[in-house]
């Protein structure tokens, strides 16, 4: 056992000097702008986003249209959109229901997780806030609100409420919330095409995963808990500050990394289990 614990400290040890050692490669992102990597349209893109996404929920311009945004460039085409009960222009984008008749309204197509559930586009957004605004749209776009309505509003709630489910598990986990901004981007991360985490990265999260199959107590398996969640932590400020930063490739790669450590805390989870 001893040895195994002397076998897993430095693995961890290796590891952690790795990630210091990307983080010593990101700029500090509250220092004075510099030129980056990244293409003039991604930058501009990623800005443009930003700016696009705080005019809409806090009253800027364009506010009183619908802003439908590609998955690619999140760029916006202006359609304005009425009330199918009473034909009355909506006010907000996106408009769950009408302010003159009060009718729950259809999904609008292509709008951003983001602007649905209200909150900032930043990879390190507000949970609590998220979760406040969440449970705030289930309550009143939930079915069983509509049951007495007609058909086509039991429709449009349904599928609101499916949409709102799906934008709140997309955006509550790191990794998922940055993977839909990639997307929104045009980058994925498909399944099997890891080729950016590079094989010493690989070996030593093997050595890891097998410091895990070999931990005897639960003190061993808390222990390579912790280490994960402070890797975790470690990737989350640097894919912040990629995507702050418009570096699109490497806040890719990091995301790489962070599926990895994410596996392996699901993994702590289940051995944890097993003690129990």
């Amino acid at each position: 056992i001893a040895a195994n614990r002397m076998f897993h400290t430095n693995c961890l040890l290796r590891v952690s000097s790795s990630l210091r050692a990307a983080r010593c490669l990101m700029p500090n992102r509250h220092a004075a702008p510099k030129t980056v990597t990244c293409s003039h349209h991604c930058m501009s893109a990623f800005h443009k986003k930003d700016t696009e996404h705080r005019d809409a929920n806090f009253g800027g311009p364009g506010y009183r249209t619908n802003k439908v945004f590609s998955s690619r460039s999140y760029s916006t085409s202006e359609a304005k959109l009425n009330c199918w009960n009473c034909k009355q222009l909506l006010d907000r984008t996106p408009s769950f229901f009408c302010d003159s008749c009060k009718a729950i309204q259809p999904p609008e197509e292509g709008a951003s997780y983001f602007k649905i559930l209200d909150c900032d586009y930043t990879f390190t957004l507000d949970t609590h806030k998220l979760q406040k605004r969440y449970l705030q749209l289930q309550r009143t776009l939930h079915p069983d609100n509509f049951s007495q309505k007609s058909v086509k509003e039991q429709e449009y709630s349904g599928s609101q409420s499916a949409l709102v489910n799906k934008a709140y598990k997309t955006l509550l986990k790191p990794l998922s919330r940055g993977l839909y901004m990639l997307e929104l981007e045009g980058m994925h991360l498909k399944e099997g095409t890891d080729s950016v985490a590079d094989s010493h990265f690989l070996m030593e999260l093997m050595e890891i995963n097998e410091a895990l199959e070999e931990a005897q107590t639960p003190e061993e398996v808390n222990k390579i808990g912790q280490d994960t969640k402070g890797k975790l932590a470690d990737l989350t400020e640097l894919i912040d500050a990629a995507l702050h930063e418009g570096k699109l490739d490497t806040a890719k790669e990091l995301l790489t990394q962070m599926k990895y450590y994410a596996n392996i805390e699901e993994k702590v989870k289940a051995k944890l289990s097993d003690f129990m």
